[in-house]
C-alpha cells in the first residue's frame, strides 16, 4: 500500500474546523467494528478513522462514524448501515448488497458514497437506488472515484460533483429548453 501520510495530514487540516468531527477511534474500537463487519476495512479508510476522527470529516463534513454508540450524535454508522443492507442468510430476496462495500457517507434520498474494502485502491462507489429499474439493482451502482485517495483529493481540491462551484452557471441550456417546449 502507498504511504498516505501527506494525504492524511491534509484531511486532518481540512477537517479541524468541523463542528461534526469526532475524536479518532482506538485500535480496539477499530478491531471490534471489523469483527462485526466480518472483514477488514480498506487500510486508508481504517487510518482515517484512527488518525482523523470517528466521522464528521470529508465532503460536507459528513463521513459517517465507524460504529457509533449510545453517546453518539449520529443516527447511524458505517457498521450499522452495512449490516442493515445484508439480507439474512437464507432469505428470499431479489437483491443483495455487495460483500465488503461499506457505506461511508449518506448523501440523502437513499444515496450513499461507499468504499469497496476488497479492492486494492478502495474504489469509491455511489449507490443511487433511484436508478433501479425493475429488479436490476446493478443500475444503482456508479464509480465515483477509482480510489479512496482520489475521492479525498477531489474533495480537498473542491472539485467534487457535489460542490456548488462544480456547476457551470454559464452553461447555455437554451437549446435543450427550447427542444423540450416543442
Amino acid at each position: 500500500m502507498k504511504d498516505f501520510e501527506e494525504l492524511i495530514n491534509r484531511v486532518v487540516a481540512a477537517s479541524a474546523a468541523s463542528d461534526l468531527l469526532q475524536p479518532p477511534v482506538s485500535a480496539a474500537e477499530l478491531a471490534k467494528a471489523e469483527r462485526k463487519l466480518g472483514f477488514r476495512l480498506h487500510p486508508l479508510l481504517a487510518t482515517l478513522y484512527r488518525k482523523v476522527g470517528d466521522g464528521g470529516f470529508g465532503p460536507a463534513d459528513s463521513v459517517l462514524p465507524l460504529s457509533g454508540g449510545p453517546e453518539a450524535d449520529w443516527e447511524t454508522s458505517v457498521v450499522q448501515e452495512y449490516l442493515d443492507r445484508i439480507p439474512p442468510e437464507g432469505s428470499d430476496t431479489w437483491w443483495s448488497w455487495p460483500e465488503g462495500v461499506v457505506p461511508v457517507l449518506d448523501w440523502g434520498c437513499a444515496m450513499f458514497a461507499c468504499v469497496d474494502c476488497r479492492s486494492e485502491d478502495g474504489t469509491v462507489l455511489l449507490f443511487e437506488p433511484n436508478a433501479i429499474t425493475g429488479q436490476d439493482v446493478s443500475r444503482a451502482w456508479f464509480v465515483d472515484a477509482g480510489s479512496l485517495a482520489e475521492w479525498l483529493e477531489t474533495w480537498l481540491n473542491g472539485r467534487g460533483w457535489y460542490e456548488e462551484d462544480a456547476v457551470d452557471r454559464d452553461f447555455d441550456m437554451a437549446p435543450w429548453a427550447d427542444a423540450s417546449s416543442r
